[in-house]
């Protein structure tokens, strides 16, 4: 027994030593002085290796399982995914029964929601409380918030952003869809509710508008309540929803033969998401079930060796200051020394976390909260982007972009001076347009000669955009995620566009 013991502490340490030298090997790109740092690590790696005899064997075990659980985790992809829609398209209701059929929330909690939805004569919104979870959503049945939680499948982690459709909420689904991968847009079936959401000034509209430019780039339309009485899985309603959405996803931007694809579900009785439909139910649909649809969807991910760029989108005190965002590129690693742009703070990475994980480093694509030292929880607001500090995000008071005008309010006209609010990645501020700079031709894309003064719905053009507080952007062709934009006045979405200058 003993000698056993003796071997497997050789195997750990010897393990260990491995995984020591494999974190300590990968140069980052970024650090400018990276001798100086790995100086400070390799000593202590080092020195840990070696009292690892000294140590209790739990510790050993813990280091060599936190090791696997990191491995496997790289292994898999991860992606971020936004249900968005008009208000009561089912979009939790969705979220919840695939939290529920990927085994993330228990029966008991199932009847727990079940009996307090009874309680408030909601029967029906039971699935909708596992993303819902303040009294004001549940009271109302409507998502305020961006709710989040996470699933897998074999090949991939996701987390689901359940974005609020009702009108008043659209700037909390902006920070949800700017966070997202992919798209859930989900529409109801049944008789009245897709011609609602549908029509002008209903929220499917602006949702899939606002989902395109905020770089959400694939989209999955999930055709839900086909159970209801009035469609009963007919296939006649299912295609001339397919018929009246297309054009207009056309109109969006979106690429419907390569980045767009319809299915049919049943949200609330769980039907179609992670098994295939049965044919007694559905005999028209072949095709595959949610889980099966999301899978197989290809999303390039952002670069692993740019500069570090992390837009932050909340913050709040925990042993330290602790940041909450999604990785836009680079990878950052524990100990790195970054920078809070655009106040040039100057921090440490302390800790990393994905979900209720601690990791050692993390790549494009991940929602980490990062805990820094250095910095004052209050010397954050969100919109604040922790980034590299050899090669730090741009700041800026004004650049040019390129606008595509949208729906401009009643009368008015698009010219100098006008006002708006400017959201890009995590960031709201009020804006000016200072100057119409050309218009664009939307059939040949080339510049129009005619100097222009002002513009109408739908046309293109390139202007120089101020605004009152310093903000980080890059131009779009560098990051597109961190270049591109909407306008927004009055609680509608005015613009869409991409920032050519700095």
């Amino acid at each position: 027994m003993f000698v056993w013991m003796v071997d497997l502490e050789e195997d750990i340490r010897s393990l260990q030593l491995d995984s020591a030298e494999d974190i300590n090997g990968v140069v980052n790109p970024e650090d400018e002085k990276p001798d100086v740092d790995k100086m400070d690590e390799d000593p202590k790696q080092e020195v840990q290796a070696q009292s690892v005899e000294a140590e209790p064997k739990a510790k050993v075990k813990e280091i060599l399982s936190v090791q696997d659980e990191e491995d496997e985790q790289m292994k898999k992809r991860h992606l971020n995914v936004v249900f968005i829609g008009h208000v009561d398209a089912g979009k939790s209701t969705t979220g919840g029964q695939i939290l529920f059929l990927s085994g993330q929330v228990d029966d008991r909690t199932i009847q727990k929601y079940e009996k307090e939805a009874k309680d408030k004569s909601r029967e029906s919104w039971y699935m909708a409380y596992i993303m819902d979870t303040n009294e004001e959503e549940r009271v109302k049945g409507k998502t305020v918030e961006v709710g989040r939680a996470h699933f897998e499948t074999d090949t991939t982690r996701f987390t689901i952003l359940d974005a609020p459709g009702h009108k008043s909420y659209v700037p909390n689904m902006i920070s949800g869809a700017s966070q997202a991968d992919i798209g859930v847009l989900v529409i109801s079936a049944r008789k009245g509710e897709f011609e609602t959401g549908y029509e002008r000034g209903g929220q499917t509209r602006e949702h899939v508008q606002l989902a395109k430019t905020l770089g959400v780039t694939k989209l999955l339309v999930v055709v839900n309540k086909m159970d209801d009485p009035t469609v009963n899985w007919s296939k006649e309603r299912y295609d001339e929803i397919e018929s009246k959405m297309i054009p207009f996803l056309k109109q969006s931007g979106y690429n419907v033969k390569k980045d767009v694809s319809f299915l049919p579900i049943s949200g609330l009785m769980g039907l179609n998401i992670k098994t295939r439909l049965d044919k007694s139910l559905c005999s028209w649909w072949d095709g595959p079930c949610l889980f099966e649809s999301l899978d197989s969807i290809e999303v390039p991910m952002g670069d692993p060796k740019s500069p570090f760029r992390m837009p932050i989108i909340d913050k709040f005190k925990d042993m330290g200051t602790v940041v909450m965002g999604k990785v836009e590129s680079g990878t950052i690693r524990d100990g790195d020394s970054l920078l809070i742009m655009p106040n040039k703070d100057h921090v440490k990475v302390v800790a990393i976390y994905i979900d209720e994980n601690r990791v050692t480093l993390a790549g494009p694509g991940e929602n980490l909260r990062v805990r820094l030292s250095g910095v004052e929880e209050e010397d954050i607001l969100s919109g604040f982007v922790l980034s590299s500090a050899a090669n730090p995000i741009s700041t800026v008071t004004e650049f040019v972009a390129q606008l595509q005008i949208l729906e401009l309010l009643d009368n008015a006209i698009f010219t100098a001076g006008y006002k708006a609010v400017l959201h890009v990645h995590s960031v709201v501020e009020e804006c000016e347009i200072v100057e119409l700079l050309q218009q664009i031709d939307p059939k040949t894309r080339k510049p129009i000669k005619k100097k222009v003064l002002f513009v109408k719905n739908g046309a293109i053009v390139l202007c120089r955009v101020q605004v009152n507080n310093v903000i980080c952007v890059e131009k779009f062709s560098d990051f597109p995620q961190l270049g591109r934009f909407t306008l927004r006045t009055e609680g509608k979405t005015v613009a869409v566009g991409k920032i050519t200058a700095l």
